[in-house]
C-alpha cells in the first residue's frame, strides 16, 4: 500500500512521516492552514530521502504557476487540485515534473479518464470536510490497474477498512493525523502508516 502523508510543515513531521515508512510527502504551496513557502518546503526537504516523493500541494493556480512555484522549493512532484485539463498535466511534464491530479467523486466522467497523469487522487464529493464518506463507491469508477490514491476523512481508526471497500492503490491522508487543524500528530502519523500498509 503506498501512503502519501500531506500538509507537512515541520522537520519533526517529516521525519516522523519517513521513519514511519510513508511513500511520499506533501507541502501545502497554496492557501490553507497548511500553507509553507516555497523556503521553507526547501528547508523540510532536507528530512526527505533522496528518491522519495516529495509533493507541491495546489488548488487554483494555473499549471505553469504552479510548475514556477515547484521549482523555487526545489519540488519535482506537482499535485493540482481544481477544474483541470489534460493541457494542465502537459504542461507540468513539459517541465520535468510528475504530476498527481485530484479529483473528487462530483467531477464529471471524462475526469476520471487517464490523462498521463503518474498518479490520480479521488477526494471526496465535498473535499476539505475531514468527514468520512462511501469509499465503495469509487469502485464504480474502472480504475483497475491504475495507480490510485484515496483521500478525504481518512484516519488510524478507519484506513484500512477504506482501502479494503474502495479496493485503493494508495493512501493519502491530511487533517485525519492532526491534533488541531493544520497541527500534526506525530503519533497519529505513525499509526496512519501502519494501519495502512498493515491493509495489504
Amino acid at each position: 500500500m503506498f501512503v502519501k502523508v500531506c500538509g507537512l510543515s515541520t522537520p519533526e513531521s517529516v521525519r516522523t512521516a519517513v521513519e514511519s515508512g510513508a511513500d511520499a510527502v506533501g507541502f501545502v504551496l497554496t492557501r490553507s492552514p497548511r500553507e509553507v513557502t516555497p523556503a521553507q518546503a526547501r528547508n523540510l526537504l532536507a528530512c526527505v530521502p533522496a528518491g522519495l516523493p516529495a509533493v507541491g500541494v495546489f488548488r487554483h493556480e494555473t499549471a505553469a504557476d504552479a510548475v514556477a512555484v515547484a521549482r523555487e522549493a526545489d519540488l519535482a512532484w506537482v499535485q493540482l487540485h481544481g477544474d483541470r485539463s489534460p493541457a494542465d498535466v502537459r504542461t507540468v511534464h513539459d517541465a520535468g515534473m510528475k504530476v498527481i491530479r485530484a479529483v473528487t467523486m462530483s467531477a464529471a466522467p471524462e475526469a476520471f479518464e487517464d490523462w498521463g497523469e503518474e498518479l490520480l487522487l479521488i477526494d471526496a464529493a465535498v473535499p476539505g470536510s475531514g468527514e468520512a464518506w462511501d469509499y465503495s463507491s469509487v469502485r464504480a469508477l474502472g480504475l483497475e490497474g491504475r495507480r490510485w490514491l484515496l483521500a478525504g476523512g481518512l484516519d488510524p481508526a478507519n484506513v484500512a477498512r477504506a482501502a479494503a471497500e474502495a479496493g485503493a492503490w494508495g493512501m493519502d491522508v491530511s487533517s485525519g493525523v492532526e491534533s488541531s487543524r493544520g497541527v500534526k500528530d506525530l503519533a497519529k502519523i505513525r499509526e496512519f502508516v501502519k494501519a495502512a500498509k498493515s491493509s495489504d
